[in-house]
């Protein structure tokens, strides 16, 4: 008999994670009953097949993290499933609104439906392959060259197409994609595994400004390239949104890496000068300028950030109840302003809800990193946890007038497939790192024990 004492093993909360996914699906089930009820007075024929389709996403997606992530964060996939339930609700709820205005107008609610299943399919897929994160460390270099391509591919003649002055789109038979989503997984996996190999090297002080030890002068060009990347896509693609959250994301998981706050004194300069330079040399991102100063100076031009201010007024605290304003007359409510779409139909206070779940998932996704024992775990961690925490403060505070708008969407709610499949792919790989991390270790008997000594003895 073995006389260690008993290990308390981990528990797996797979069954309080069931519990949370099916209250996410009656949220969603509810806010489509209430759209029913505030455009036409009656519960949708259809409420059954809704029913069901979310119950079969929502399940399926839980019984493939209970199958291939057993360990793993219990919340993340609830608190994402509500997002996207709430934002399949209101694309179909400004569907019905946009129908009104022009029965001729196609509907976007189906397309994200589908879009929604390839990505819980994509998002069982990473949890298939990635049995185990720290093998992507190996493919560091990889990574970078494929982020590099993808953000080239837009500016291919045949398949790049441009979209509101950005050139970030490709287009392939009946199909587009934004490559540039799929390129922010791609360089958070390359910051990671290139940093945790350097950070010593980065983390080496130079000249001390004002109690700040800034970084060497032969240690810059890490911050540099990253730099000239971002002005890169700001200059050929015209996407100041990417461009912003790509250089946000270097420098954020720099300084984790170093714990130098001298390189966050460095991405500051950095970023006041790419905005100088953005500013000055292109018209479109003037314009952009111009509209977040003072967007009444020009309401033909800024007509769709007015109209989604009044929509927040409309809303007021309460917000005037699903189906029951007008978020339909915003231009681009179901992408570009759907934070605005759901401020006027709930209000302040379902807005405020809607941001304090996407800050659940970052306070998750920030546990799921401090807590990784591997380095290259706990960079890439912060890496996805941060690119979509950049992206959520992007999108909110362009819709409030906080920053410049700059064409972003919010994950999980804006419409779009490829922001979807993404970002369903971001959080497979946040819990396949929190399964690794939170899995208990293997098993040593008392009689392996005795064993390996005798060998070593011999």
């Amino acid at each position: 008999m073995s006389d260690q004492s008993p290990t308390l093993a981990p528990r797996k909360r797979r069954g309080a994670e069931l519990v949370l996914t099916l209250m996410a699906v009656v949220i969603g089930v509810f806010g489509y009953i209430a759209v029913g009820l505030g455009t036409t007075g009656a519960i949708p024929t259809d409420t059954y097949r809704l029913i069901g389709g979310l119950v079969l996403a929502a399940v399926g997606a839980h019984l493939a993290v209970r199958r291939f992530a057993p360990y793993a964060d219990p919340v993340l996939l609830p608190l994402v499933l509500c997002l996207n339930g709430l934002g399949l609700v209101m694309i179909h709820r400004l569907d019905l609104g946009r129908q009104a205005i022009n029965p001729d107008r196609g509907a976007f609610a189906t397309g994200q439906v589908i879009w929604t299943f390839v990505g819980i399919v994509a998002f069982t897929a990473v949890l298939v392959v990635v049995r185990d994160h720290r093998r992507l460390q190996g493919f560091t270099y990889t990574f970078g060259l494929v982020a590099i391509g993808l953000l080239l591919l837009p500016l291919l003649p045949g398949i790049g197409q441009e979209i509101n002055g950005a050139r970030i789109w490709i287009h392939l038979g009946p199909f587009s994609f934004q490559p540039g989503e799929a390129a922010k997984v791609c360089l958070a996996i390359f910051f990671a595994g290139y940093l945790v190999v350097k950070r010593d090297v980065l983390a080496l002080a130079g000249k001390r400004l004002l109690g700040i030890d800034l970084p060497r002068g032969r240690d810059l060009g890490p911050i540099l390239l990253g730099w000239l990347i971002s002005v890169g896509i700001l200059v050929f693609q015209r996407d100041l949104g990417s461009s912003l959250l790509f250089f946000g994301l270097f420098v954020v998981v720099l300084f984790v890496a170093t714990e130098r706050p001298g390189w966050l004194v460095v991405g500051a300069l950095l970023f006041v000068v790419g905005a100088w330079f953005g500013y000055t040399a292109f018209g479109h991102v003037r314009v952009r300028f111009e509209a977040w100063l003072d967007p009444f100076s020009n309401p033909d031009q800024n007509g769709q950030i007015i109209s989604a201010l009044f929509g927040l007024a409309h809303g007021g605290v309460l917000g005037r109840g699903w189906g029951l304003g007008s978020p339909e007359i915003t231009p681009f409510s179901f992408s570009d302003f759907i934070l605005a779409s759901l401020g006027e139909e709930l209000g302040l206070t379902g807005l405020m809800a809607v941001l304090l779940i996407y800050g659940l998932i970052v306070e998750r996704g920030l546990r799921i990193a401090l807590t990784c024992r591997d380095g290259f775990g706990k960079l890439l961690g912060i890496g996805l946890t941060m690119s979509f925490a950049i992206q959520v403060f992007i999108v909110a505070g362009g819709v409030t007038r906080l920053i410049p708008l700059t064409g972003l969407t919010a994950p999980f709610l804006a419409q779009g497939g490829s922001s979807i499949v993404m970002n369903w792919a971001i959080i497979a790989l946040l819990l396949r790192i929190s399964d690794q991390t939170r899995r208990p270790a293997p098993k040593t008997s008392r009689v392996d024990a005795d064993d390996q000594t005798q060998v070593v003895k011999l």
